[in-house]
């Protein structure tokens, strides 16, 4: 029982994330690609007139970061074997910067630093922690071989962001290394559910 409430937990913060993102997209003052192509989650959870929805986007970071904080802690740590430690520090990381992105919105020059730590708490910490989790449960089969590849692409898109900031396409890496969570998000789900 434990394992289906955590999964899905999961699942539906994860749902909830990919909906939430393109309802706030559509109402983004630019087009719907050039929103996801131009322009940063980030922007879509300020609260301008660019945004009028920002505050669902905001929701579905804190709501993702609660659900992952829940369903691990609920149910999927007891699945992990070996480095406990690690990959407690790393889901508590992850969850945490995700809700800080929620909570204090980019573009304000005196919050932005914060905003940006936690982004890289998200982004950084929880590719980290699917690389982690993948090598520390009792068996590497499927669903361990697709979170490891998840976290080894999101941690080299992470990279090539982090050296291209400037760049016009950096909202596209950016997507790709935080898309790699959600996704892991959803899978766990499901793995949960099957259980």
């Amino acid at each position: 029982m434990k394992a289906k409430v955590a999964g899905i937990a999961l699942i539906v913060g994860s749902l909830y994330y990919v909906i939430a993102e393109a309802v706030s997209a559509t109402f983004f003052n630019a087009s719907i690609f050039n929103t996801y192509v131009f322009h940063t989650i980030s922007e879509l959870g300020i609260p301008n007139g660019n945004s009028p929805l920002s505050w669902l986007m905001n929701s579905a970071f804190i709501l993702i970061g609660l659900a992952l904080l829940f369903g691990y802690f609920y149910k999927f740590k007891d699945h992990i074997v070996k480095r406990k430690v690690a990959c407690s520090v790393f889901a508590v990381i992850t969850a945490l910067g995700v809700i800080i992105v929620g909570l204090i919105h980019g573009g304000n020059p005196l919050t932005s630093g914060y905003h940006t730590l936690g982004a890289v708490m998200a982004i950084l910490g929880g590719n980290i922690l699917l690389v982690i989790i993948s090598k520390s449960m009792a068996e590497f089969e499927g669903y361990q071989k697709f979170t490891l590849t998840l976290g080894i692409f999101g941690l080299i898109v992470f990279w090539i962001m982090f050296f291209n900031m400037e760049s016009v396409y950096m909202p596209v890496f950016e997507r790709l290394s935080v898309y790699t969570l959600i996704v892991w998000s959803f899978l766990t789900g499901v793995y949960l559910l099957r259980e």
